[in-house]
C-alpha cells in the first residue's frame, strides 16, 4: 500500500465513523467516553488539530458541525440528555489518573 492509498482509506474510514456517529444520536456522548475514552466532541478537536497541522482554516463549530452533522447547539438541544449519577461516577473515575 503506497501513502495515498492509505490517506484514502483513513479517509474514508473516518468518514464512515462519522456517519455511524450520526446515525446514532442515541448513543450519549458520556457513554462513548465511559466506554472507548473518546466522543464525538474529542473527533471533532482532532479534526479541528489536523486541520490546523495543514493550514487549513476551520473553526471549532465548524469541526463539530463536521461531526454531528449539525450545529453542536441544535444537536445538544435535540439528543442530549442529561447525565444520570453512574454515568458521571462511572466519567469521573475514569479521569483519575
Amino acid at each position: 500500500m503506497n501513502e495515498q492509498e492509505r490517506t484514502e482509506l483513513e479517509a474514508a474510514a473516518f468518514r464512515r465513523l462519522v456517519q455511524h456517529l450520526r446515525s446514532r444520536p442515541d448513543v450519549q456522548n458520556i457513554d462513548l467516553m465511559n466506554l472507548a475514552g473518546f466522543c464525538r466532541n474529542c473527533l471533532s478537536k482532532w479534526y479541528k488539530t489536523a486541520a490546523d497541522d495543514l493550514d487549513v482554516a476551520v473553526s471549532v463549530d465548524e469541526a463539530r458541525e463536521e461531526v454531528y452533522g449539525m450545529p453542536y447547539a441544535e444537536w445538544k438541544k435535540r439528543y442530549q440528555k442529561e447525565a444520570t449519577s453512574e454515568q458521571q461516577a462511572a466519567f469521573d473515575k475514569g479521569q483519575k489518573p
